[in-house]
């Protein structure tokens, strides 16, 4: 089996460093870009109506080898996939946005956690009747 993935942009953040971005991004108002590659670009079509986004991100600089962490909120040891970690064998990282804008390609969001010049992969409406889950 084969899987390809194409970034369709990168992220501008003012995190150049892990330490940098915080444990999640919506618990930030730090304001970031999403900068889509102009091939792309037609994709945006409509995407300034929508409040949120989803945001997949290839972590890029994450430990790949990595198969347990230990949470920050939660000093005992789980394995990656019972965690939110970036460090995981596909670090792919899903983020839920504040859309602030967009502007010839570039959306303004709040709420991302993605280092500066990480690949954007995806990025998908929030639907609040979809996604907003019940007595979790």
């Amino acid at each position: 089996m084969s899987i390809e993935l194409h970034p369709i942009g990168y992220v501008r953040s003012p995190y150049r460093e892990r330490g940098d971005a915080p444990r999640q991004g919506r618990l930030s108002d730090t304001v970031s870009e999403i900068v889509i590659d102009p091939p792309y670009r037609p994709g945006l079509f409509r995407v300034g109506g929508k409040k949120h986004l989803f945001v997949l991100c290839w972590f890029d600089r994450a430990d790949r080898t990595a198969l347990r962490a230990t949470p920050p909120h939660n000093p005992v040891e789980h394995g990656v996939f019972a965690t939110r970690s970036p460090d995981r064998p596909n670090p792919v990282a899903i983020s839920v946005v504040d859309l602030l804008g967009e502007h010839e390609g570039v959306l303004t969001v709040r709420g991302l956690d993605a280092l500066d010049g990480t690949p954007v992969i995806d990025i998908k409406p929030y639907s609040k009747e979809i996604d907003a889950l019940c007595g979790d």
